[in-house]
């Protein structure tokens, strides 16, 4: 039988696990009898931890809202799942340095056994390509300013801000009651409501300058349509640094059927063909990206798209000469 301290410290890995154990659900795991369970529950108490209990047919343990931070108890898989996790964290822009922190916070403390595999999985692991990035650097993006927009989100508090990407005297001053942080393509959004106008539309976190105070309380209201379908269209016509219009010599099945629907919206055509508004970070991902769809197609913009292709088109032609001599 484990020691009343060993016990305590499972006890109390078991109520951060799920929300609600009844007494005799406890006393199975721990393998004990529920008297034991209410005492432990008690010694809990006792040092401090919130332990809330109900009565009744019904009753049940969960752990409750307190001033003192229990001591995170994590089994090795989980132990091992969140180390892998936040060494993924630490290459998203903004993450870097707190990332950098709860990882070395956590490998100090984990027993040699898991430190050597997480070690081990760190070593044999690689990242593969990403199918999204390019060749210009990704946005610095606060974490504290996510914080205060995920505040907002949750007391529906209204945003005030600067927006836009140009000089300050430039920037839109705008004022929104936040819906959803949204984490697509390298980029952080937020979706929201223009108390104003009423209109919904996703902007860019990166671009947002908070202006204290913040903006009023609101009742939220219901979001028209898909989520995601909102922020698919709109950062296709405004959030690229890039926008392109092409059409395609292909209907606009054909043309889902080869791309994500991440990557920009397609139009139908009364000749049959379609339209396919996308954009990227730079000229180069825009024209790249164009080639790997495998259909004909016409530029209508942005002109110097034109002109970088004609780049790539001598330059891949240039290579075919090379290898045919």
């Amino acid at each position: 039988m484990k020691g009343t301290s060993g016990r305590l410290l499972e006890l109390l890995g078991l109520l951060q696990a799920r929300v609600e154990w009844t007494a005799p659900e406890l006393a199975a795991r721990l393998g004990v009898t529920d008297r034991t369970v209410r005492n432990d529950v008690t010694r809990l108490r006792e040092l401090g931890y919130p332990v809330d209990g109900v009565r009744g047919r019904a009753g049940h343990y969960r752990l409750g809202a307190g001033a003192k931070l229990p001591p995170l108890l994590l089994d090795d898989e989980e132990a091992v799942a969140v180390a892998v996790g936040l060494r993924t964290l630490t290459g998203v822009s903004g993450f870097e340095e707190s990332g950098s922190r709860a990882l070395t916070k956590l490998e100090h403390v984990l027993p040699d056994r898991l430190r050597r595999r997480v070690t081990a999985l760190r070593d044999a692991t690689e990242a593969g390509p990403v199918n999204t990035d390019s060749n210009v650097e990704d946005p610095e993006v606060d974490a504290g300013v996510l914080a205060e927009i995920a505040d907002a989100i949750r007391d529906h508090r209204g945003l005030r801000a600067f927006f836009g990407d140009g000089a300050d005297d430039e920037r839109e001053r705008i004022e929104i009651e936040p819906y959803r942080l949204v984490a697509w393509q390298r980029r952080w959004f937020v979706v929201g409501r223009s108390p104003a106008t009423g209109e919904w539309a996703p902007y860019r976190v990166d671009w947002l300058t908070l202006r204290l105070p913040g903006g009023r309380g609101f009742t939220p209201a219901p979001l028209p349509g898909d989520l995601t379908e909102l922020v698919v269209r709109e950062v296709a016509r405004t959030g690229w640094s890039v926008h392109a219009r092409l059409v395609i010599d292909a209907p606009a099945e054909e043309v889902l059927s080869r791309i994500n629907p991440a990557v920009g919206v397609v139009e139908s055509r009364p000749d049959g063909r379609s339209v396919l508004v996308t954009g990227g970070d730079s000229l180069e991902i825009v024209a790249v990206w164009i080639g790997m769809l495998g259909l004909d197609f016409t530029v209508e913009s942005p002109a110097a798209l034109v002109d970088r292709l004609r780049v790539l088109a001598q330059r891949y032609a240039g290579a075919v000469v090379g290898s045919a001599g």
